[in-house]
């Protein structure tokens, strides 16, 4: 009976038995549409940000979605306050956490050898990597204690080595490639793999959002709400058969 259990828990669908959804950077941009698609899909959503009060995107949010959001103020670069997180929401089960707070570091003028400037580059990589391997850390029983066992990485295309075929980006194209290293790495760990844990990537491509401001105009960027429904798609779709792979919104698998 337990194995027969087991199976159908691989094979239901995320969406049908998983409530509780943790977004990172969730104040705007894609975590802002990761927070909205979920509480209308009526999970309960834990929306974290930065700022120094509520922002009024996940005030209206609140508003919209009354008892679904849940506002908590997260900082991924301080690792204590992660951990003081994961503490106050010690014993609640978190089905899913989306790591999806980033920083570009700047456009790609800004990211050019012989003009870099490596405080900046420190700083995407504590936001882009380090972040999501902290909140992953910190909230491992709360993702072990649920259903749905799963941790996602929100990364790039930008992030695959085999795509570079020009210079530019290159604190967030680093970050990119070293949270997908790190994201692997954390699938083969005992901790992860003995509790049925499923650590995963998903990129949204270009989007239009702020994060995309500079080229907003010179290219093609896709809209917030398709490009979250296709990275939710492939979440609750994502093969549970011990590869960590990296999907684009649409399905596409992006090479290392």
């Amino acid at each position: 009976m337990r194995f027969i259990i087991a199976a159908l828990l691989v094979l239901m669908p995320l969406s049908a038995w998983a409530s509780t959804v943790l977004v990172t950077g969730a104040n705007r941009g894609i975590g802002l549409e990761f927070a909205r698609q979920y509480a209308e899909k009526g999970w309960t959503v834990y929306a974290t940000h930065r700022r120094d009060g509520v922002p009024e995107s996940l005030a209206a949010l609140q508003a919209q979605y009354p008892g679904l959001i849940i506002v908590e103020t997260l900082d991924v670069t301080d690792h204590g306050g992660v951990d003081a997180l994961a503490k106050k929401l010690g014993g609640i089960a978190i089905d899913l956490i989306v790591n999806n707070a980033g920083i570009s570091g700047g456009g790609s003028a800004t990211q050019q050898f012989g003009q870099l400037d490596y405080s900046t580059f420190q700083d995407v990589m504590d936001v882009n990597v380090a972040g999501p391997l902290k909140v992953a850390e910190a909230f491992l029983e709360h993702v072990a204690a649920s259903d749905g066992k799963m941790i996602f990485t929100v990364t790039s295309s930008r992030g695959s080595i085999a795509s570079v075929n020009r210079p530019g980006l290159y604190y967030y194209r680093a970050s990119k490639s070293a949270v997908n290293m790190v994201m692997i790495n954390l699938a083969k760990h005992p901790k992860i793999t003995e509790r049925g844990i499923l650590v995963g990537l998903v990129a949204p491509g270009a989007t239009d959002t702020d994060f995309m401001a500079e080229v907003r105009g010179r290219m093609p960027l896709g809209d917030p709400k398709e490009r979250v429904a296709g990275m939710i798609a492939q979440i609750e779709n994502y093969p549970r058969d011990g590869v960590t792979r990296s999907f684009e919104w649409d399905g596409e698998e992006i090479p290392w």
